[in-house]
């Protein structure tokens, strides 16, 4: 596998630092993941279980391994040294000062070890040691702002992006590093934030900002509410389907397979309220037919769209479960498998989870 040689310490917890570390151990790298005796991370108590692990935290650290290591005691800080002195990697998740109250902060662990990559994720930087988590980052980098639930409050995000984003963002860096480190033998010391990383992926909304210094109008701006053919719509049985492609191709298309064409030429003004009617005409027409049958219907057509599943739905998938992004452990767990694909030297997936300390025990 492409990572195989690769040792990670892996200090994080949470989200973020696993969520990178997951990708690394699934392409081969030797994830050592350093817990606090007793409790372990987090996540190990965070939702649903369906065996020995919660949900959570099977599927963010399978194939790692597990050590309970003190960190305050000196044996403890003695047998992290031990193990970075071998490594290529080292994550830490803790708020900014603490791995130098350790003596385990960059400078120390470098000295030690020159072609250390040494990654810290945090909320706001090493300049910072507010704490945070996902929702506040998220207000703090205005991308809440810019998603309105019905009552035209900011809606509450799905997903955790600022800790996915913070986590691919470490992951690329740590892979840059790497590559680097094979040209100059030195590792190097990496502050990835996760307001940092939010405001990042923004880039594709800040035109009103940059050009009129003012805040977008989320319901007349291009993907956030201001395009009929960029938008969600409701269906007779309560379910929805999203419009999802605004180039002209599609809007004329499906506008004159409904006997609408007359109706294109606002969508292709661009977004605003010019496309008030078209909005309301497509309600009007998804109220008309089940989601299922849109889906039929739609399919037929070159036509951007897709049908707003459930997540039971998703994991059902058969095309997902045929490419192994959505595979089944002995026990006949679900899980879900690397997004990552490689022709040649592909992820071999580890499903077991650590218990804690486990790697202690070997």
């Amino acid at each position: 596998m492409k990572l195989q040689g690769v040792k990670v310490v892996d200090l994080s917890t949470f989200l973020p630092g696993p969520y990178m570390t997951l990708a690394m151990a699934d392409h081969g790298a030797e994830v050592i993941k350093i817990e606090q005796p007793g409790e372990g991370d987090p996540g190990r108590h965070i939702g649903l279980s369906d065996g020995e692990h919660t949900v959570f935290f099977r599927n963010i650290n399978r194939g790692k391994r597990s050590l309970a290591v003190d960190l305050k005691s000196d044996a403890g800080r003695e047998r992290v040294l031990a193990l970075v002195d071998a490594a290529d990697v080292f994550v830490e998740s803790f708020r900014p000062g603490v791995m130098k109250r350790l003596g385990l902060d960059a400078s120390t662990l470098r000295a030690r070890n020159p072609r250390l990559v040494y990654c810290s994720i945090s909320a706001f930087g090493q300049d910072s040691a507010r704490p945070a988590h996902d929702l506040a980052v998220e207000a703090m980098s205005g991308t809440l702002s810019m998603g309105l639930g019905n009552d035209g409050q900011p809606a509450m995000p799905g997903i955790p992006w600022s800790d996915v984003l913070s986590g691919l963002h470490a992951l690329s860096g740590v892979l840059m590093a790497l590559y680097r480190r094979e040209t100059t033998g030195q590792g190097d010391t990496i502050d990835v934030s996760m307001l940092d990383s939010m405001v990042g992926a923004s880039l594709n909304i800040l035109g009103p900002t940059f050009v009129h210094d003012r805040q977008p109008n989320p319901l007349h701006e291009r993907t956030t509410g201001g395009s009929a053919f960029y938008r969600v719509y409701r269906t007779l049985d309560g379910k929805h389907v999203a419009l999802a492609g605004q180039e002209p191709k599609f809007v004329t298309v499906l506008l004159s397979a409904l006997d609408r064409p007359d109706l294109s030429p606002l969508v292709l003004q661009g977004p605003g309220e010019h496309q008030a009617p078209v909005m309301a005409f497509l309600e009007a027409e998804f109220s008309k037919r089940t989601r299922d049958d849109w889906d039929r219907w739609l399919a037929e057509l070159d036509v951007c769209y897709g049908p707003v599943r459930t997540l039971p739905e998703v994991i059902a998938d058969p095309g997902l479960v045929a490419r192994g992004t959505v595979l089944r452990d002995a026990q006949g767990r679900p899980h879900i498998g690397s997004p990552i694909r490689f022709a040649d030297e592909p992820a071999r997936l580890n499903l077991h989870p650590p218990s804690l300390g486990e790697y202690a025990a070997s």
